[in-house]
């Protein structure tokens, strides 16, 4: 078994659509997963339309709807010359039934309803591209993560249950055992009471990891449209430098730092079962791309560089002046989590408790208001937080020219600085 992954861009329209379908069929002697996003910019436009439902912006809302509907037929049109194909009636089904959401009652837990809505566009992804990959491959099917992939019941950032989820998985495989294609959605799960969850944004990657895990499969690939792992972000780095072979040491190094190519949680079940990752380029599947493997002997010094934007910098001190202790910072960590906060650097003092995080911006007020009860607070937003993988001096200045350093942190290896420009 083979887990193959494909991000919204790879499948963003008919002809992407095609190039996967291309790109499976050159595994015809193998049993392959296919984990596959929303299209295009889906999961955007998917927010938004959960957004405007929960504020009761109904004109926004179906306008909103009509939208993705329309984008949708658009790549089933250029995919399918019989144009009574069941997939137009099930995709505008789908979408029907969104729009007909304005008649429902709406869940007062935000993060519930986003799940139950943000998940459609993985499950219509999934429906096309099974349908188009079934024209050609008889022996393909579709497959529910929302019924495989257990998960406790935290909205939007849900924990996987690995024992249920390997046993529900195994079980769906046995009872089609004269398939070969499995086209999933990644992203996806579902609770003990059979609601949909997301395992948090580009957790389609992670997907692929419990899959993998699960079945024991032989090598996972996730089809990027880079031409591996890089040492940089292309949008925020000229003359980037592909690394060819790394260990899972190195690339969980990378990716808890903030490197886009693989998501944070991807790799460790892979790393437990020794099962190696490949990060190639759908644009030219034909290359080696990069292979993610156990041995730490390929791990080249190369500095990496990773950007994170939007950041906001807080510090924190009590009132009363006393010195910061655990039980301020436990109080702290569970003020922060109850926003969702996600905490990237930290630094503390005699007097004063200082993070770097991701935040979301309509979370910001609410997290200063409760802390300003017990604490006085200071902070700082539209930062950019830069780490160095492997760094000198002159990688150093190359980032920092130009910018205001608010705080920097040294490792033996890493260097992490929040800036912003002057």
């Amino acid at each position: 078994m083979r887990v193959f992954k494909f991000g919204g861009a790879s499948v963003k329209n008919a002809e992407a659509v095609k190039n996967v379908s291309y790109i499976i069929n050159n595994f015809s002697d193998d049993k392959v997963i296919v984990v596959v996003s929303a299209m295009g910019k889906t999961t955007n436009a998917m927010e938004l339309i959960t957004e405007a439902l929960y504020h009761k912006k109904y004109d926004e809302f179906r306008a909103l709807v009509q939208e993705r509907k329309a984008f949708h037929l658009d790549i089933i049109d250029g995919l399918f010359e019989q144009k009574n194909h069941p997939i137009f009636d099930e995709v505008k089904n789908m979408f029907n039934q969104l729009g007909n959401r304005v008649h429902l009652p709406i869940a007062e837990n935000y993060d519930f309803e986003y799940d139950q809505i943000v998940s459609l566009g993985e499950v219509v992804s999934t429906k096309i591209i099974q349908a188009y990959i079934g024209l050609s491959r008889k022996d393909s099917v579709w497959m529910d993560a929302r019924h495989l992939v257990r998960t406790n019941n935290n909205y939007r950032y849900a924990d996987v249950k690995f024992e249920k989820t390997e046993q529900l998985i195994r079980r769906f495989i046995a009872d089609h055992a004269e398939k070969n294609i499995f086209v999933t959605q990644g992203f996806l799960g579902h609770t003990d009471e059979s609601f949909t969850t997301t395992l948090g944004r580009e957790g389609s990657d992670f997907t692929a990891g419990i899959f993998a895990y699960c079945l024991d499969a032989k090598d996972v690939t996730i089809w990027k449209d880079v031409p591996g792992m890089l040492n940089a972000d292309p949008k925020w780095f000229d003359n980037t430098v592909k690394l060819d072979m790394i260990s899972f040491k190195e690339a969980i190094e990378l990716s808890y730092y903030g490197a886009s190519v693989i998501h944070p949680k991807t790799l460790k079940p892979l790393q437990n079962k020794g099962i190696p990752l490949y990060v190639k380029s759908f644009v030219s599947p034909e290359n080696p791309g990069t292979v993610i493997q156990p041995s730490t002997q390929y791990d080249a010094l190369v500095p990496s560089f990773i950007f994170k934007m939007n950041q906001v910098l807080m510090s924190i001190t009590p009132k009363d002046f006393s010195f910061i202790a655990e039980d301020n910072m436990s109080d702290i960590f569970k003020r922060l989590a109850a926003v969702g906060a996600r905490i990237n650097v930290m630094q503390n003092s005699a007097l004063s408790f200082t993070v770097c995080m991701d935040i979301r911006p309509e979370s910001l007020p609410k997290l200063v208001d409760e802390l300003s009860t017990d604490y006085t607070i200071k902070y700082n937003n539209d930062l950019e937080l830069v780490t160095i993988r492997h760094y000198d001096q002159a990688t150093i200045d190359r980032v920092t020219t130009g910018k205001e350093i608010f705080m920097e942190q040294k490792t033996r290896q890493t260097v992490r600085i929040v800036m912003k420009n002057l």
